[in-house]
């Protein structure tokens, strides 16, 4: 069991969250729901922290190969992630109204028909500060450690890193499936897991097509700016794909897309600097992931998501996912700040979100993987190399 992947732990959750909460009274559920709360204000807590274990760490790593190279090719990553974002917003903005109905699920309802049953106590655990606080704190350390090259701090940060990571990988993620158990179980018995079931099934479809179809377009833009066949570049980086989704991790796919991007041509020394530089910053499939879902899970809620809500959203997601860790759903663990201050998400709605997310992961990854070899196709490119 404990080899098991997090994606069959939460849906076996899942399935024994719906028997649960079909057949079990409801003080059974109220013993689940104080563990959710006590989870969910402890994952509350420790957000702040994650965002400047991973954000300041991946800034202050970025400064270490300074120059046109680096600014060239961060550049392209994160208009490329913006891209995949601003595609799944309108994507979603078209296709979700078809299938879901506006405010059809609320998880903080006051109907007693609907609501989910509370938890027989609370602990609070008030963060030490705000999400914008520790964003700042992050931005502020990250350029800090990149402008005076400070080892002392970068060490610190570093060892920092490590230790939220051992938080996540620790502590959260094994209790993440008993939270998920938990939250479907009182959405059963409150009768919303089925809204929650069948408008999902249709967003992950709609989500990985939209990643597929991100994938041929990165690579028709690389292609023609490199001179080679899209179709064929694209073919040879398939390994890389499937490698991804068995992994879950582009930091752990590096060796097999770096040996395609050479494949496909690319200059060694280009290849041997864009491909790891990328896997931590370049996230469109991540991005497509977290756009598409939280946009559903926002208008069953009934919530605004125009795109003066959403664009902001957005363009943050492309700046707190660099170098998220390397653990199953760490893009959606370091976007859990921006999903909560900026779009209002609730504990149960953040605890859906992670749900969601992680079931889709290995394919967002993928198509993340996949798109770092059009990446090096460009910066190829413009370093004045052809293809071999």
């Amino acid at each position: 069991m404990r080899k098991m992947g997090l994606l069959p732990k939460l849906i076996i959750a899942i399935i024994l969250g719906i028997i649960i909460g079909n057949f079990a009274p409801a003080w059974v559920i109220r013993v689940l729901a104080t563990f959710n709360g006590i989870f969910g204000n402890f994952l509350g807590f420790a957000i702040p922290l994650i965002i400047i274990g991973f954000v300041a760490p991946g800034i202050g790593d970025l400064g270490e190969g300074a120059g046109k190279l680096l600014a060239i090719t961060a550049g392209i990553a994160y208009v490329s992630t913006i891209i995949s974002g601003l595609l799944a917003y309108l994507t979603s903005s078209l296709l979700l109204p078809m299938f879901l109905t506006a405010g059809a699920l609320n998880l903080d309802s006051t109907n007693p028909e609907e609501a989910l049953l509370p938890a027989y106590f609370n602990i609070e655990m008030p963060p030490i500060f705000g999400v914008m606080t520790a964003l700042l704190i992050a931005f502020i350390l990250g350029l800090g450690i990149a402008a005076i090259k400070s080892s002392t701090i970068k060490s610190f940060m570093s060892e920092f890193q490590t230790i939220i990571e051992n938080l996540i990988s620790k502590i959260i993620i094994p209790l993440l499936p008993f939270h998920i158990l938990g939250i479907f179980a009182n959405m059963t018995h409150a009768g919303q897991v089925a809204t929650i079931l069948s408008v999902f099934a249709r967003v992950f479809a709609m989500v990985i097509l939209l990643q597929i179809t991100v994938i041929i377009i990165q690579f028709i833009v690389g292609g023609a700016i490199a001179g080679g066949n899209p179709f064929r570049l694209l073919k040879n980086m398939i390994p890389a794909y499937f490698t991804a989704i068995g992994t879950q991790s582009s930091a752990a796919t590096i060796p097999v897309t770096l040996e395609q991007t050479k494949k496909n041509g690319v200059h060694d020394g280009i290849a041997d600097f864009v491909i790891p530089l990328c896997a931590t910053i370049h996230l469109s499939g991540s991005t497509i992931t977290l756009v598409s879902c939280s946009m559903a899970v926002m208008m069953l809620n009934g919530m605004s998501t125009s795109f003066g809500v959403m664009f902001p959203f957005i363009l943050m997601l492309g700046i707190t996912m660099v170098a998220a860790p390397g653990v199953p759903g760490g893009a959606v663990m370091a976007a859990l700040g921006l999903l909560e201050s900026m779009l209002g998400f609730s504990s149960a709605m953040l605890s859906l979100m992670i749900a969601l997310y992680v079931a889709q992961d290995s394919f967002g990854t993928a198509t993340n993987v996949t798109g770092d070899g059009a990446i090096a196709l460009i910066v190829n490119r413009i370093s004045g190399y052809r293809l071999k």
